[in-house]
């Protein structure tokens, strides 16, 4: 194990003979220095893991030092001692992103802990959280195997992104691969719940059925407009439970959490069906009978979303309601850049719908870009990016003006992703779609124990091109590939964040409810 060496400058050091034998008694080697400018050199020289710096010593002072050091060695972590205990001098230091602070006189077991504090931080934080999540394991496996209604599944899946990213910043690998191994065991498990329930949450007199995608407008949306604050919901296209944890921190500003839910998204979980009925209040099915002008079926050309705004009022039409919207799809940094502008006029509405489409693109863009597949590698990369991307994105410049003019903010999406790595191969003809994790068509050829098939579409409201189609949708980690050119689409998709299909990531959509702070 390498050595550590600790750099002690004090213009008293002499007085602090017992605490440096003592720290030599521990195993580590202390140098030493009488003022700032040698504080300097030595560290140049010596390149230590730690210093103690005293604030108040002749010459150059501690803080001068300090802000010396952290300008050519911004990663070595700085402990500042002093005998003042004056709050400006504790804020500037503070504010030089030391790594501690301690008033004289500093005792030696004080002086070991900020050591650990200091250089093992990130290892007993990994040895805590690997503990945790060891106790926790069993208990989250047995909650896999008795989930029986959706409520249990939302809880089962809080759990698994909670330690899947508390263990992201341990540096255990095999504890990563273990929450990843759970989450594959329960995204199996989920499969054998949807199969079996999902054409039951159609039944009109089935209580225990979820909010659903056309059921969340009216459910969660409408009582908002009771209410006298303005209203501004907030679609980010493919966003995740996690990636919404993500951006959580950043948020948390200017914005207090008043509820967090999840719902249930519908098959397929892709935009055209997700969305179109969140906007509408209705089923893919149901749309197509209603207003045939409005949908847009797999084999046809063009967007398939083209109508939301339409929607919208149709929906609120059919509620009763003669709610003014104003309704906007961000597509690119020039639209979020006008829209933070004018948020006067917007938000003269009662209800303001956004839909932010970035998430989704970097989705795609991973798919097809050498570049993002390789900045978004894995789970915790990708959540990674998203917080890059919001952090310096006009839609936190507009919630920021949100909160500022007392407006309330519904943050939701209408499905999720997951990565997918393993192909399973399914035969149709020159009609079928497209989407890697479903499949509509009338002569489909699959291994049924590896999908979740649907004959009769409108069982579950679904539209269908052809007399004969139906639908199989992917589950877990699947995706799908067709015999020809097998290996290359096998090796092409692989690794790739896809939805549309039955998994934790992308039916269980987050909706967030959220008050400015005062």
């Amino acid at each position: 194990m390498k050595e550590i060496t600790i750099l002690w400058a004090d213009d008293e050091i002499d007085l602090l003979k017992p605490n440096i034998l003592f720290l030599e008694s521990k195993g580590y080697k202390v140098i030493t220095a009488t003022n700032g400018q040698d504080a300097i050199d030595m560290v140049r020289s010596n390149n230590p893991d730690l210093v103690f710096l005293d604030e108040y010593m002749p010459g150059i002072s501690g803080l001068q030092a300090l802000e010396e050091i952290k300008a050519s060695f911004p990663a070595i972590p700085v402990v500042m001692i002093t005998k003042s205990e004056e709050e400006n001098i504790m804020e500037e230091a503070i504010g030089s992103k030391i790594s501690d602070y301690l008033i004289k006189p500093v005792h030696p077991k004080q002086i070991l802990l900020s050591i650990k504090k200091s250089l093992e931080n990130k290892k007993l934080i990994t040895k805590k959280i690997t503990s945790s999540y060891q106790s926790e394991f069993g208990k989250i496996g047995m909650a896999i195997n008795s989930a029986v209604d959706f409520d249990d599944w939302t809880e089962v899946y809080r759990r698994l992104v909670y330690w899947e990213m508390e263990l992201e910043s341990s540096s255990d690998p095999g504890m990563n691969e273990v929450v990843a191994h759970q989450k594959q065991e329960a995204n199996s498990e989920f499969a054998k719940f949807v199969k079996s329930n999902y054409a039951s949450w159609f039944e009109e007199n089935n209580s225990d059925k979820p909010v659903l995608s056309h059921n969340l407008f009216a459910s969660t949306i409408i009582p908002l407009l009771e209410q006298p604050k303005k209203v501004v919901v907030i679609l980010i296209d493919n966003l995740r439970y996690d990636q919404w944890k993500a951006i959580l921190p950043d948020i948390r500003e200017f914005y207090k959490v008043d509820r967090e839910e999840l719902y249930c998204s519908i098959l397929p979980t892709s935009t055209q069906f997700a969305r179109n009925a969140i906007f509408s209040g209705l089923m893919p099915w149901d749309i197509e009978k209603l207003y045939p002008q409005l949908w847009i079926n797999d084999d046809e050309e063009g967007s398939k979303n083209p109508h939301e705004e339409e929607l919208i009022n149709k929906q609120l039409t059919r509620l009763g309601r003669s709610t003014q919207i104003y309704y906007e799809k961000v597509l690119h940094k020039k639209n979020g850049k006008k829209l933070s502008e004018n948020i006067s006029s917007v938000i003269s509405n009662s209800l303001t719908v956004l839909v932010y489409n970035f998430v989704d693109m970097l989705s795609h863009a991973r798919t097809e870009m050498d570049v993002i597949k390789e900045l978004a590698s894995n789970d915790a990369a990708y959540r990674s990016l998203t917080t890059s991307w919001f952090r310096h994105s006009y839609l936190l410049d507009l919630l920021k003006e949100l909160a500022s003019q007392d407006v309330r903010v519904v943050i939701t999406s209408d499905h999720g992703s997951v990565r997918v790595d393993n192909p399973v191969k399914v035969v149709g003809d020159r009609n079928t779609t497209t989407n890697l994790r479903y499949k509509q068509g009338k002569n489909l050829n699959y291994n049924p124990k590896q999908v979740f098939e649907v004959r009769s579409p409108s069982k579950v409201h679904l539209p269908r091109t052809n007399v004969s189609s139906s639908y199989i949708f992917a589950t877990g980690n699947d995706f799908f590939a067709y015999p020809n050119n097998y290996n290359y689409y096998a090796n092409y998709y692989k690794n790739t964040f896809q939805h549309g299909g039955i998994s934790l990531e992308e039916m269980l959509v987050p909706c967030i409810f959220l008050d400015p702070l005062k």
